[in-house]
This record gives structure tokens, sequence and C-alpha cells, in this order.
């Protein structure tokens, strides 16, 4: 079960109400145009940022790996890319659909997502590579995401399950890079759900929503995961 306490479903998307509402641990969600759901959100206030030793070896396994951005609705959507979603989240026992993704990407009137980070080599592989193919030559994966002026939502990430360990986290830290090198003060990377989620710790500067305020206490949202 997803964990959130309160739902809203807004029709005033100006940056300024979109943000409050991030601010109170609103998050967009999937389920339709406007649906917002008040979770243990978790966030990284860039301004105390710093890439760690960990973060450092992370980024030089995966220094080739190159980021673009694209505004939704994305225009070069193609069933690959709906293909890869699918294999990915199904390998982690998610219920995302192919459709559901398309949707995501190129349907604005349902979609609450205006930003496709995509991630690729900078290398044009060789002809026996596990990226080689219709899509986009050293493509390796995907990030769904919303941005307004302040902050950047990391929502829905997805990936080549060929491409090497790491690729994951490697897409992250390059995309809380971006967002910091692009005047955001907030990096949302999901909410805390369940233990796989403790990865999210590890980043300087992290705070999570505990219901009504924000909170710096790792060990408690540690023991909180824990719990779960």
């Amino acid at each position: 079960m997803y964990l959130f306490w309160n739902k809203k479903t807004i029709t005033d998307f100006s940056d300024s109400n979109i943000e409050s509402l991030y601010n109170d641990g609103f998050v967009f969600t999937r389920l339709g145009k406007g649906v917002m759901h008040q979770t243990r959100s978790a966030r990284i206030d860039l301004s105390k940022f710093e890439l760690s030793s960990e973060n450092r070896r992370i980024l030089k396994k995966v220094e080739g790996l190159c980021l673009e951005k694209h505004p939704i609705p994305y225009l070069e959507y193609s069933w690959e890319i709906g293909k890869i979603a699918k294999d990915f989240y199904t390998s982690r026992d998610a219920d995302f659909s192919a459709n559901k993704i398309k949707e995501l990407l190129t349907d604005d009137t349902e979609s609450n997502f205006n930003i496709l980070l995509a991630f690729e080599e900078d290398t044009i592989p060789s002809p026996s590579s596990p990226f080689q193919g219709e899509v986009a030559e050293g493509r390796r994966g995907y990030a769904i995401c919303y941005q307004s002026p302040t902050l950047l939502h990391y929502s829905y990430p997805f990936y080549d399950l060929s491409a090497p360990k790491d690729t994951g986290l490697g897409m992250m830290l390059k995309a809380i890079l971006w967002a910091k090198e692009n005047g955001k003060k907030y990096f949302y990377l999901g909410s805390l759900q369940r233990p796989t989620d403790v990865y999210k710790l590890q980043f300087a500067g992290l705070e999570w929503f505990d219901g009504k305020k924000w909170q710096t206490d790792l060990a408690t949202a540690k023991k909180t995961l824990n719990e779960n």
C-alpha cells in the first residue's frame, strides 16, 4: 500500500500554488490531472547538497552518461520507451503499464509532469552493445519529472535492464547536479515508504516530511522505514 495522509485534486496549476503544496508534503501522482498526495515526502535542500566520496565513486562509474532534457508532451515518444519502462517496473513488482507511461509522456490533459530527463552514453556503442537499438544509440534511461522555478520532482525513473550496475543512482546524481546548477532550491526524490528507500537518506541536505513538518533527523527516518 502507498502511504499518504491526504489527497487533493487541484485546478490551480500556477507555480506558486504547486510549490506551496509541495512544501506541505504533497506531490503529483500518475492517477490523473491535478491529483496530489500528501506523503512522507523526501527532498534535498540543494543549498546544503555536496557530493560525498560515495557519490563521486558512483559518478565516476557513469561518467559517460549524459543528461538531456525534453519538454512533455514528448514528441519523440516511441513504443520502445514504453517497453523499457514496463520491463523495468515489472522487474520491481510494480504495476506500471506501457500505456500509462505513454499517457504521462504524451497527453498533457492527463499528465501532471512537464519534463523528461533522458540519459545516454556520449560515445557510439559497438554493434554488440546491448544499448544499440531503435530508440537512440547509447540511450540507457529516462526520468519523468515535474519542474517549477524552484523545484524538480524526480518522479518516475526507469532504464534498460541490461544497463550496468549503479546506472539508476548515477542518473539520480546527475539530475541532482543539473537541478542545483539550474538554480532549483529543492530536489524531490519521492517518498520514504519501505526499507529499500533507505538509499535516499545518503544525500547531504536531505529532509523528510513527517505529516506536519519537515525533519532532518535521519536516524528517526531510518527507524520509520524499518518499521514498515
